[in-house]
């Protein structure tokens, strides 16, 4: 019969794709339920109020025109909207695609199921399939591997966020629009089920049978699946566990399997009480906590509480005098495995011979080790109870105290079990790949010693009192020749004879009186020892390999294992020598990665990579965890160091006395510390933890200070310590983790209780220094690049400061500064059109004194007649509103000024540090900039596709070297408002009489009661200009050279001497708007003469 995982066997394959496809949607949910982004859970309450009314639950759906309404009614709604849609769609497509792929993994297992009734494949339905061994286990897989992908899902990702992320999704991509989208089918698959993975969390009613049936399943199917995990042993494993003691052991994997698959027909839970009673007694007379996929784990005792016939069934597991039993069964077996591994682990006791004469005893006690390990480590687990179950905790306190648990020596009977099997596993490698040339080699030896005893008794060889005898002769001959028929190949026929040989050799030695001749009786001895050798060769079988290979599961560890990280990490550090046994025990955890892709590798799954490197990620990730106090060790060193070298050790003067020189040398500290070659992440990792401490704690400002104080302890004698001692080039660490474009999973940034508003130190910092060059409080001078106090007139501070901050933090601290106050003025200038919404566009009074403005300066290339009237009554009525807008234009001109000077400092030190890479910057620049013009001009020529991430990877390394104008970026997207040119025209001249023109300073505030400072304000100003349509900035432009020209015509007219202050300010904000715009100077020439 064809083999049912031929790839000509069209119903296996299917079903093996199915099953494949299977495990690897499982780890890929897995992968991204530790990338959940934050917002989606909605826990803090600031994020609540930021995201609450553009993250929507199910409810949407009842009315999703409503909730658009109301989002296209804010516009600061919108822009956040579409703020979170570019930071989240990918993430969340990615989410959308594995749920999408469960509800497919199902909808093709029931298509593969009608397909077996309906007899498309041809000699196969689902009761031979059933009957075949492989199909078997692959049709009660698919069943299983669904009901674990619902499970995880529902653990690892809840409900409300699941819900989030699909609305975001349809809100967002072209779900709503595609015909061929299944999204509902996803959504009333996924749907929330109440279920909380939270401590304490109660378990909603019918959870989970209800959410097994949102897509119905055969029932046949799960019927005659449920009969064959009943019945029989298809994974063929009690072979390998031939104790009676060990079947709940050898059928684990099968347990598991039934705990989820009996979730699929709820009834024989509640109400069948032979067959729970069946299953009881099979699976689980000695267990209660299993391991239902890769570490998960699930307690019956709580699991089956709702479930009437399982509750009763497993009564008699749960009894506490079998609870009793048990744990102090397995506490006499540990003790006694734990003695026995000791004594095989000795140097030089597991020799070959031993190995080979002692297989039995030897897979015996391995297999008595991972059981008693497997039940301790699964029902001493604290994840398995709950904490505010009575029960429960009776029965986990009652195992404590029976198994004589200690944490310490069950950890310690793992590596060592972990090394043996380690060594075991290598010895029988080793033999197996030397099989064949030892079995060939002691065959040669053995029938070259029958050829010269041969010889000897044919009288031609001389040895001493050996008499010539034909009969010996000829049967040495005869015993030779049989010796070399001996066939490799036919190993159970070789054994039978080579049996009979060493018998005939012991017989020839006894009946023929060889005793006497010494020499003939060694030769015999020898020939018998190599035929004995050919025996315990010809018996190395793979199948110990595989025994042992099963034997040691230990994938129910896989979370578990996680409890024991901190004895591990204790047990290097008092002795380092343990990481051998750890190595061992590592890979023996390794073991587990073969259960997810045995399946994945038998389809030539494209997914068996994927798969492969999340999983051996997840293993590195903690191998790195559990050597991380490798580095922490360390640091630790080097801190005691610097504390020698900075306040113990005595510096050697110029000249010294001879009896002073042993005083000097202080031999006893100098010698206290001698660290070893480490591993190069976890130093990363424990600087970066130690780096960002030392900025936290050391970038703390006093409110009251006018200067800020920016000093972080040096690392470099510790880092010369390093680079020295471990031969770790430690500044070159320091500047890769600076420059990580991304947080690193591996190495984390850590985050520290904040102190003020600010999350990190950067933010402490930037706050610090908005604070310092407050515009109420100082007077920027452009000319001077200088921040002065409005009242005293003294320096605050200057571009000095950012040089500071450069040596301080660096190029990538000063870098990040500057991205921190990027997304400060998109904050600024949101709430800055929320304001304009509410005190202009929303107040009538406001309205009607805009349009009779706006009616009498029409058309803008008049002159307005009365003009100081008009401007100064308008400017009156609306007076209400020009704090609140001075406060927003001034804080956004102040963090574009601090910008300027960061992008300067950038700028001068990549020239100056990397001018090379500068010259290639710019070039590169114009380069891209001539192309994309050219592409304008000729839309032939080419132009970076929308895939093509060149344009956004150059500006990230032009505003890293300062070559970027920051008064050009535009910050948010805006819609069109009214009144919008005239509102800012109104807006400056409204402040022009605060401020007085100054020949050496230009405009300066002209009361420090009253206080405006010029930069910040035309900066402002511009860069709010600058968010809307160019014809905003021409309107705004022409309307102040209106206002130039009628007031000089009405003064012109009233024969006043002198310009008017106003006109004064107001040209020169002309002119320092070509100046900072870099614009023609017709632009302003325009303005006042149109």
């Amino acid at each position: 019969m064809l083999d049912f995982l031929a790839e000509n066997n069209l119903c296996g394959q299917a079903i093996l794709r199915i099953v494949s496809c299977g495990n690897a949607i499982i780890a890929e949910l897995l992968r991204l339920s530790e990338f959940i982004p934050a917002v989606f859970r909605l826990k803090d309450r600031a994020d609540q109020q930021k995201y609450g009314d553009i993250i929507f639950d199910f409810s949407y759906f009842k009315g999703p025109e409503l909730w658009e309404s109301k989002l296209e009614a804010k516009p600061e709604l919108q822009d956040l909207d579409e703020e979170f849609r570019e930071n989240n769609i990918e993430i969340v497509t990615r989410f959308y695609l594995a749920f999408q792929s469960v509800h497919k993994y199902i909808v093709d297992l029931n298509r593969y199921l009608d397909d077996l009734n309906e007899g498309v494949y041809i000699q196969q339905t689902l009761e031979t399939v059933l009957l075949n061994e492989d199909g078997k286990q692959l049709l009660c897989e698919a069943l299983y591997l669904y009901g674990v992908m619902l499970l995880v899902i529902d653990q690892k990702i809840e409900g409300e966020i699941r819900e989030r992320m699909l609305v975001s999704y349809y809100r967002y991509s072209a779900a709503r629009s595609s015909a061929d989208s299944n999204m509902d089918d996803i959504c009333k698959l996924l749907r929330s089920t109440g279920y909380s993975s939270q401590p304490g969390a109660k378990r909603p009613p019918n959870y989970p049978e209800s959410y097994f049936q949102r897509v119905p399943v055969n029932e046949t199917f799960i019927s005659m699946v449920i009969g064959r995990l009943r019945s029989d042993d298809i994974y063929n494993q009690v072979s390998a566990y031939p104790l009676p003691e060990h079947r709940s052991t050898a059928l684990a994997n099968q347990a598991a399997m039934l705990y989820v698959i009996l979730y699929f027909e709820p009834s024989i839970l509640h109400t069948h009480q032979a067959k729970m009673r069946e299953i009881v007694d099979k699976y689980f007379p000695d267990n209660w906590v299993i391991s239902i996929y890769m570490g998960i784990t699930v307690n019956l005792a709580d699991a089956w509480e709702p479930y009437k016939a399982a509750k009763t069934a497993l009564n008699n597991t749960l009894d506490l005098s079998n609870v009793k039993e048990q744990a102090s069964r397995y506490a006499t077996v540990s003790e006694r495995v734990r003695v026995q591994v000791q004594q095989f682990l000795k140097e030089g006791y597991l020799r070959e011979e031993m190995v080979l004469d002692n297989i039995p005893r030897l897979l015996n006690c391995l297999r008595d080790c991972n059981v008693a390990i497997r039940w301790l480590m699964l029902h001493t687990a604290d994840s398995a109870y709950d904490p505010n179950n009575k029960r429960l905790r009776q029965i986990k306190d009652q195992i404590l105290t029976d198994s004589k648990y200690n944490p310490k020596i069950l950890f310690q009977l793992l590596l060592d079990t972990a090394q043996f099997e380690f060594i075991l596993k290598e010895m029988f490698k080793q033999m197996l790949s030397e099989k064949q040339a030892k079995w060939e080699h002691y065959k040669k030896e053995g029938s070259e010693r029958m050829t010269e005893l041969a010889d000897v008794f044919s009288g031609v060889k001389p040895l001493t009192r050996v008499e010539k005898n034909e009969n010996l002769q000829a049967w040495f001959r005869e015993i030779s020749k049989q010796i070399l028929s001996l066939n490799y190949d036919d190993s159970t026929a070789a054994g039978r004879k080579t049996v009979q040989l060493i018998q005939a050799l012991e017989e020839v030695q006894e009946f023929h009186q060889l005793e006497s001749n010494l020499q003939v009786c060694q030769f015999l001895a020898d020939t018998r020892k190599f035929l004995h050798q050919m025996i315990r060769t010809i018996n190395i079988k793979e199948e110990v390999l595989i025994t042992m290979q099963i034997v040691g599961d230990l994938s129910f560890a896989w979370q578990l294992i996680d409890s024991f990280t901190s004895i591990m990490q204790e047990s290097i550090r008092v002795n380092p020598s343990m990481v051998t046994k750890l190595r061992a025990t590592f890979l023996k955890l390794a073991s587990a990665l073969d259960l997810p892709l045995l399946r994945i590798n038998q389809a030539n799954s494209p997914d068996l990579l994927s798969v492969s490197q999340y999983y051996s990620g997840e293993l590195v990730s903690y191998v790195r965890k559990v050597l991380q106090i490798i580095p922490e060790s360390m640091f630790t060193s080097l801190l005691k160091i610097i504390k020698l070298q900075t306040h113990d050790i005595i510096e050697v003067p110029t000249r010294l006395d001879k009896d002073k020189l042993r005083d000097y040398a202080q031999l006893a500290p100098r010698y206290e510390v001698d660290p070893k070659q480490l591993l190069e992440d976890g130093i990363r990792k424990e600087l970066v933890k130690r780096v960002a401490f030392a900025l936290h704690r050391g970038l703390i400002f006093n409110p009251r200070a006018k200067v800020p104080l920016l000093k972080v302890s040096s690392s470099k004698p510790r880092s010369i310590y390093c680079r020295c001692s471990c031969n770790i080039i430690f500044i070159k660490l320091w500047i890769q983790d600076w420059q990580s474009m991304y947080q690193s999973t591996h190495i984390p940034i850590p985050k520290f209780t904040p102190v003020d508003e600010s999350v990190t130190f950067i933010g402490r910092l930037c706050r610090e220094i908005l604070r310092i060059t407050d515009p109420k409080m100082t007077c920027h001078i452009d000319q001077l690049n200088t921040w002065y106090d409005m009242k005293t007139h003294q320096e605050v501070t200057s571009s000095r400061l950012f040089s500071e901050i450069q040596t301080t933090l660096g190029t990538f601290g000063l870098n990040g500064l500057d991205r921190l106050l990027c997304f400060m003025i998109v904050k600024e200038l949101q709430n800055f059109l929320s304001m304009f919404q509410k005190i202009i566009l929303r107040d009538r009074t406001v309205q009607e004194t805009l349009k009779t403005l706006m009616n009498a300066v029409s058309p803008l290339k008049s002159i307005v007649a009365n003009s100081n009237k008009i401007y100064f009554s308008a400017i009156a009525k609306t007076q209400k509103i020009w704090t609140a807008y001075l406060e927003a234009i001034m804080k956004v001109g102040q963090m574009q000024i601090l910008r300027q000077q960061i992008a300067n400092e950038l700028n001068y030190s990549c020239r100056f540090d990397s001018k090379h890479l500068a010259a290639a910057l710019e070039n590169l620049n114009k380069a891209l900039l001539a192309d994309i013009e050219a592409h304008y001009q000729d839309p032939s020529l080419p132009y970076p596709k929308e895939d093509n991430t060149l344009l956004y990877e150059i500006t990230a390394y032009l505003e890293a070297a300062g070559i970027h104008n920051p008064l050009n970026k535009i910050y948010i997207t805006t819609k069109r408002l009214p009144y919008f040119p005239v509102v800012n025209f109104l807006f400056l001249i409204a402040q022009l009489p605060k401020l007085q023109y100054n020949k050496n300073l230009g405009m300066v505030c002209r009361k420090a009661a009253d206080p405006v400072d010029w930069p910040p304000l035309v900066l402002g100003l511009l860069t709010l200009l600058k968010q809307f349509h160019s014809r905003y900035t021409e309107q705004f432009l022409a309307l102040i050279g209106q206002f130039i020209r009628s007031t000089v015509e009405q003064c012109t007219s009233q024969k006043m001497p002198e310009m008017p202050a106003d006109v004064v300010g107001a040209l020169l904000f002309l002119e320092d708007y070509v100046r900072y715009t870099k614009l023609p100077r017709r632009v302003s020439s325009r303005a006042r003469t149109i």
